[in-house]
């Protein structure tokens, strides 16, 4: 039985996966992933929520009104070493996605009052870094990272390399006490290199009345309403995920398990 928490990628038709407020029943965090084959065109208007379009993959040139940004996206792979191309769009707004490659974009969204100004958000100016130590390294590219203009949206990319843990040691933000900890909902949308992989995924509180282990495929997306969520990349496959976080305040703030945050303490 696939676990609730589990959106298993569709292999067929446009629509790779697809997560709503009302599919996961929670309030703010929206995520659509999409195969465009050469010339063909994603239409959709942005209504109460902001957007963020995320080049995954391929080439594509995106307009919205009298916006246009030409031939974007220099990779064919999120495994290659560059960030994505990305657009940010306010409320209110329409959008119109046409690939000029096979092309996998993401649309990300969160309810919005007014936004901010569309842009188009370039992989240079992308903050990069590491995080962790041993087993525990991966690499960070912000997308839309909270000191970077936007209302709600939250968006990171990850890779992880085999064999190494990620989102880890385990860590929440299911609790509105900034600045202890902030309430964010989650999406993950996995990617494995090669894609034949897998990897394990587990969302768990502290009283146990939410835990699910999760094996996760090529571009299946994890929901995490609340609760600790590391993910584990066996040996022989590097992991890359798409982070979309949302909530009632755009800050990212949280609480590692105490069970496991021993790791943590510097050593003598």
């Amino acid at each position: 039985m696939t676990p609730h928490l589990l959106v298993k990628a569709a292999r067929t038709g446009r629509t790779i996966a697809r997560v709503t407020p009302e599919s996961a029943g929670w309030r703010y965090v929206g995520f659509e992933a999409l195969w465009l084959a050469p010339g063909e065109t994603y239409a959709g208007e942005t209504g109460r929520r902001e957007l963020c379009m995320v080049v995954i993959a391929g080439r594509v040139s995106v307009r919205s009104g009298d916006l246009v940004w030409t031939d974007i996206g220099d990779r064919a792979s999120p495994f290659e070493d560059v960030g994505p191309f990305a657009v940010y769009l306010p409320p209110g707004r329409d959008v119109r996605v046409t690939a000029h490659t096979d092309a996998e974009i993401a649309l990300c969204s969160a309810p919005a009052a007014k936004g901010v100004a569309p842009r188009l958000i370039e992989p240079a100016s992308m903050r990069r870094t590491v995080r962790g130590l041993g087993s525990n390294t991966r690499y960070i590219r912000d997308i839309l990272p909270q000191d970077e203009p936007a209302e709600a949206l939250l968006v990171v990319e990850v890779i992880t390399p085999p064999g190494h843990a990620s989102s880890y040691p385990p860590h929440k933000h299911d609790t509105d006490a900034v600045p202890a900890e902030s309430l964010l909902e989650e999406t993950y949308y996995h990617r494995l290199d090669p894609p034949q992989g897998f990897a394990f995924q587990r969302v768990y509180t502290d009283d146990r009345t939410l835990d699910e282990a999760m094996t996760v495929e090529d571009r299946d997306v994890v929901m995490v309403p609340r609760g600790y969520h590391p993910v584990i990349v066996p040996h022989g496959y590097t992991s890359y995920y798409l982070n979309v976080m949302a909530g009632p305040h755009r800050v990212w703030h949280f609480h590692n398990d105490p069970a496991h945050a021993w790791m943590l303490a510097p050593t003598a």
